[in-house]
């Protein structure tokens, strides 16, 4: 058995039912569109169909069975008696196919993505290099041409970046919002031209052997109002007080709170509308939290972005994110691209 089912199995009161593709990958890094891990107190047992079943075959350390491809309604009339599912991943239709023949359904939450939130030495070598291409892409990207050309093509030309700087994929759809796009936290690209006097958000990542990096940066595409510096100002001091605060041991609302407050005692409270931060690893977004809503604990091996933002509806946004390390007396950064207001032509 591999350390992490031991570590998964040792939280179990039943046998639990593995679906979450990212949780099968995590364990024993299987990747498939359709399959179910089965860890019991004497053994692993893994199920997919026969496209899979010859890489299947070739996992050390469970029992493969290979299932039609209705894979939930074949576990249905295969297994029996107590069994934890996925609560937060099986969908309602999911639920009634496996509770249709005599399996007990018990619903388990988090079990798997608890372990996920602390990397190993590992995991995080990996993010560090994530993080590493993003910085060489960043310091790329300072150089590059913004106004008069639309966003798409700015994203574009993000993606190009961190192909030649030796990424494996982005990670997610890049944002690129500008002017009235960037007061969006979660624009998205568009044939938007981008003009003078306005900021520009970059929120972006890469993946490296699976794992992801998360920055964001804010660019300014020549000279713009004091509004728009001081609210630049205001979000580097909140990163600066949630990044001070971020240590292990810390609940996620408290870190969250640091930032925050920041913004709250300015001109511009109530503008910072989302949380500080989130876990980062195989997804982009999982455990920990650190938002007014988070009931998480920081840990020591946790990886977590730190990004406040002030977004001044119909003109302008600001955010700026950096992905670091917990530790037990703070953080290690792995972000290195500088946080100065850059002005791009």
């Amino acid at each position: 058995m591999t350390p992490r089912i031991d570590r998964l199995r040792a939280s179990l009161e039943e046998p639990l039912l593995v679906t979450n593709p990212v949780n099968i990958y995590y364990l024993f890094g299987f990747k498939s569109s359709n399959a179910a891990l089965l860890v019991e107190e004497d053994g692993v047992r893994l199920f997919t169909d026969f496209r899979y079943a010859e890489a299947a075959r070739a996992i050390d350390g469970v029992e493969f069975e290979e299932t039609k491809r209705a894979l939930l309604w074949d576990l249905s009339e295969r297994l029996s008696g107590p069994v934890g599912f996925e609560a937060d991943f099986v969908s309602y239709t999911g639920y009634e196919t496996l509770g249709a023949g005599s399996i007990e359904l018990v619903p388990r939450r988090g079990l798997v993505e608890r372990l996920r939130a602390v990397k190993d030495e590992n995991e995080l070598a990996s993010i560090k290099r994530a993080c590493e291409i993003a910085d060489r892409m960043f310091e790329r990207l300072a150089e590059e041409r913004f106004v008069g050309r639309p966003e798409r093509e700015i994203a574009w030309t993000i993606e190009q970046i961190f192909h030649d700087e030796g990424a494996d994929a982005v990670a997610f759809e890049s944002i690129v919002a500008s002017g009235s796009n960037a007061a969006r936290p979660h624009a998205r690209a568009t044939e938007r031209e981008i003009r003078a006097g306005e900021t520009v958000v970059i929120d972006t990542g890469c993946i490296v052997d699976g794992y992801t990096s998360d920055y964001t940066r804010t660019f300014v595409t020549g000279p713009v109002d004091g509004v728009i510096k001081e609210a630049y100002a205001t979000v580097l001091t909140a990163q600066e007080a949630g990044l001070q605060a971020i240590r292990s041991g810390i609940a996620g609302v408290d870190a969250d709170a640091a930032a925050r407050r920041v913004v709250d005692e300015t001109s511009f409270a109530g503008m910072f509308g989302h949380g500080l931060g989130h876990g980062l690893g195989l997804e982009v977004h999982e455990a920990p939290r650190m938002s007014t809503e988070s009931t998480d604990t920081l840990m020591s091996g946790n990886v977590v972005t730190a990004e406040p933002g002030i977004y001044l509806e119909g003109r302008a946004g600001i955010r700026i994110e950096d992905n670091v390390v917990v530790t037990g007396d703070g953080i290690d950064n792995y972000t290195g691209f500088r946080k100065d207001l850059i002005s791009v032509d």
